[in-house]
């Protein structure tokens, strides 16, 4: 496992490349096997190069800020404020890392389940 400073530095650079559109940027902080859980839609993504597609598909005029970034000896835990258009949305993101520091496992938690949108089967598994 990383050490927490290292997986908080990549969680920080991950938001803050998600929120510019910074793909490169956002691929360079995950492990090549990251595994996404979205607990709400059942759906889990493979590998970075579908992560960051799962991510650069993601639909709506969004934004988010980080909140809060806790982090611990083996995963850091942000709380982020996501808007998309007039809905605003938080959400809880538990990271964990992988000996190079890079984030490993990325599990979301929105505020409500909900289907996921129609697009990106292609992407994910349902469980």
């Amino acid at each position: 496992m990383a050490a927490p400073t290292e997986l908080s530095t990549a969680v920080e650079t991950y938001w803050a490349s998600a929120e510019a559109r910074d793909w490169t940027g956002f691929a360079a902080v995950l492990a090549d096997d990251v595994v996404y859980d979205l607990p709400q839609t059942r759906e889990r993504v493979r590998g970075k190069e579908a992560y960051v597609r799962f991510n650069r598909e993601c639909p709506g005029d969004w934004h988010l800020r980080i909140q809060r970034i806790v982090a611990g000896s083996d995963q850091v835990v942000t709380w982020i404020h996501c808007t998309v258009g007039l809905e605003d949305m938080y959400a809880v993101t538990f990271f964990t890392g992988d000996e190079e520091g890079r984030i490993a496992t990325v599990t979301d938690f929105w505020p409500e389940a909900y289907e996921p949108p129609p697009g990106r089967e292609h992407l994910v598994e349902r469980y």
